[in-house]
């Protein structure tokens, strides 16, 4: 099931990050993981020229993940699933799901049922 993602609320949550990773998987369904700096226009994530590889495994398996580490320890990491799309030599992602997921401490309050991780989904 595809969750809508709440566009705003992840433009809001990326002035946050600097940069992320893309994860793409090959035909061994092992993983491929690039550094990038996304843009985020009108709701398709711009992430520039790629490689070969990374270029091969997006057409070929468009389930994509870009994942933004934390700012500083402790801090959320933002990840966001999504639906690759090779044109030339670039590629763009719409994303299909976005969530700030970080461990959860003491602190902070847990929101998953184990009690181990505290998420904020962006959704609509």
């Amino acid at each position: 099931m595809s969750v809508k993602v709440d566009l705003d609320k992840l433009a809001d949550a990326l002035a946050d990050f600097s940069f992320g990773y893309l994860i793409t998987v090959g035909d061994d369904f092992r993983a491929h993981t690039v550094a990038v700096e996304p843009v985020l226009t009108e709701g398709v994530f711009e992430v520039g020229q790629m490689g070969s590889g990374t270029r091969r495994n997006a057409d070929e398996h468009p389930d994509v993940t870009v994942i933004w580490p934390p700012a500083e320890p402790g801090g959320y990491m933002l990840i966001v699933d999504g639906r690759a799309v090779v044109t030339d030599d670039r590629v763009t992602v719409t994303p299909t799901k976005a969530i700030l997921h970080r461990r959860a401490t003491s602190e902070s309050a847990a929101t998953s049922p184990d009690g181990l991780h505290d998420c904020l989904p962006l959704k609509e």
